[in-house]
């Protein structure tokens, strides 16, 4: 074993009796940070405003601080940004996660706190790679290099030349210690630079150099740049170039869609971990690779709020003001997330939802968005609806897709409504049709509001499928400077928006 992977494996001892502790005892390690939080907000102008003082129980806190979203929470991160001290937490601010969502074309501005970085985001991920190493005692994922394709950071222009925002793993990367620095690649200045093909340019070029053992991102900017790699070095697969590889740590979008695409350029062993490692904090992993569902960090600086979905709207007009706790959640039910954040982030619905599967351990799978639905007809399809059908229809035909997006053809007086899915396939499916029928009958299959909509063509017709030309995702994200780091296509939307955008590019490429 190298020097280096004597100190992470030590390093790691400490992690795993901390998850441990984290798995037997969530309650109580949530009960303890909520009451750090409260101290720590309490002689910030939030927590004054919101008389964190009176608060003694979670049921107070509950009735003083009201839920909100990005758009309420935004005048108080703007006085943040401009530098102003003790709002929303009580250190100063330097970095903030610009993130446009996947539910709004409009930037937000998280605020990334040092506890936040160091006790949520960099814990989160050490816990992650302990327990990996604990599952797989012969690996040698420290003897070699760590790929990650991060994004840029910017000065704030609102930040008095004290503060910069980017994406996340721009963050992370930004600040991260001389120990990981020495295993990553590329080196910090070329991850990031602000252009995305000039950063793929420069890797590929010095991929044979490079001994990578693993790497992690959003599986499709990944499935980008290692698809860039191959074909600038002939390579076949990846194993060819790095036989070393492992471990593929991924998160962000869902990963089914791409998991055969990956087992095809990386052959024979390898290892795939997702996590939760969201702008607004660390909050999962997946522990077991024979468990889809991720372990829930009830220790990581985060305190968790679980609303039922059917509850939602109640508790978004104030009606409803107190909600499960990792205590009294439930398997099966579908669940929006609100956290409370060392990053100051109060009472924040953050837009996931999940459903847990096991409360013993509290793991979970993420269900989908909270505003990432179609319901235009009143068939309410969720995104992991969407996801899980498309997977099933691309496995049943033998197909591969990269990309897509999903959005209503409206009704009109003399035609039925319908969805309209905008796809660009990595391969094809063989059979147009029967495709799309494997498609509607999945989606029949996972969501009965669905399949009401489409018995008899009732209400909506079968789905429409549109095959775009290779790149078409590729140039409108380009086209709205959105290539690489964490961005999203959006999956789901109640208008035509994104999908006559994409159309039109399509038409010209």
């Amino acid at each position: 074993m190298s020097f280096t992977s004597d100190i992470y494996r030590f390093s790691s001892r400490n992690m795993l009796k901390s998850i441990d502790l984290n798995i037997k005892n969530p309650a109580i390690f949530q009960k303890i940070l909520f009451k750090e939080l409260i101290a720590r907000g309490a002689n910030t102008e939030f927590g004054k405003e919101h008389n964190f003082g009176s608060i003694k129980s979670i049921e107070n806190y509950g009735q003083n601080v009201p839920l909100r979203d990005y758009d309420m929470f935004e005048p108080y991160i703007e006085r943040v940004r401009k530098q102003e001290k003790n709002v929303l937490w009580d250190t100063p601010v330097r970095w903030f996660a610009k993130s446009s969502g996947t539910s709004s074309a409009k930037s937000k501005f998280i605020p990334i706190t040092d506890d936040s970085l160091n006790k949520c985001h960099y814990a989160g991920m050490k816990k992650m790679l302990a327990t990996y190493v604990n599952n797989n005692p012969n690996s040698r994922i420290f003897d070699g290099d760590a790929l990650t394709l991060g994004g840029s950071v910017t000065p704030d222009e609102l930040g008095i030349g004290k503060s910069s925002y980017g994406d996340l793993s721009a963050i992370l990367l930004k600040n991260s210690p001389l120990l990981v620095e020495i295993r990553r690649i590329p080196k910090r200045k070329i991850a990031l630079l602000p252009n995305f093909e000039q950063k793929v340019d420069i890797i590929c070029k010095n991929a044979l150099k490079y001994n990578v053992t693993n790497f992690s991102g959003v599986p499709s900017w990944n499935m980008v740049l290692l698809r860039k790699i191959l074909e600038y070095t002939g390579k076949s697969n990846l194993k060819e170039i790095w036989p070393n590889l492992e471990l593929f740590m991924h998160g962000g979008i869902n990963f089914e869609p791409y998991r055969s695409e990956y087992q095809k350029i990386i052959p024979g062993k390898m290892n795939y971990m997702e996590n939760y490692n969201a702008s607004e904090g660390y909050f999962a992993f997946q522990d077991n690779p024979l468990d889809k569902s991720m372990l829930l960090l009830t220790d990581n600086g985060v305190f968790y709020e679980f609303i039922p979905m059917d509850k939602l709207n109640a508790a978004l007009s104030g009606k409803i003001t107190s909600f499960n706790t990792v205590e009294d959640v439930q398997k099966g039910v579908n669940y929006a997330l609100v956290i409370t954040t060392n990053g100051g982030l109060w009472r924040y619905t953050i837009g996931d939802s999940i459903k847990f599967t096991s409360l013993n351990p509290h793991k979970f799978i993420i269900t989908g968005r909270t505003q990432l639905f179609i319901n235009t007809f009143g068939e309410e399809l969720m995104i992991h609806n969407a996801e899980d059908a498309l997977s099933q229809a691309c496995s049943e035909h033998n197909a591969s897709a990269k990309d897509y997006t999903v959005a209503p053809i409206f009704m009109t007086n003399k035609t039925k409504g319908c969805h309209q899915w905008l796809i660009e396939f990595q391969k094809e499916p063989s059979n147009r049709e029967e495709f799309a029928k494997t498609l509607d009958k999945a989606l029949c299959n996972s969501n009965s509001d669905y399949e009401a909509k489409r018995k008899n063509n009732t209400t909506m017709e079968p789905p429409q499928i549109v095959y775009l030309k290779k790149g078409a995702f590729y140039c409108w994200l380009d086209s709205k400077n959105k290539l690489g780091g964490q961005n999203k296509v959006p999956r789901l939307n109640n208008n035509r928006i994104y999908a006559q955008e994409l159309l039109d590019i399509n038409q010209k490429l």
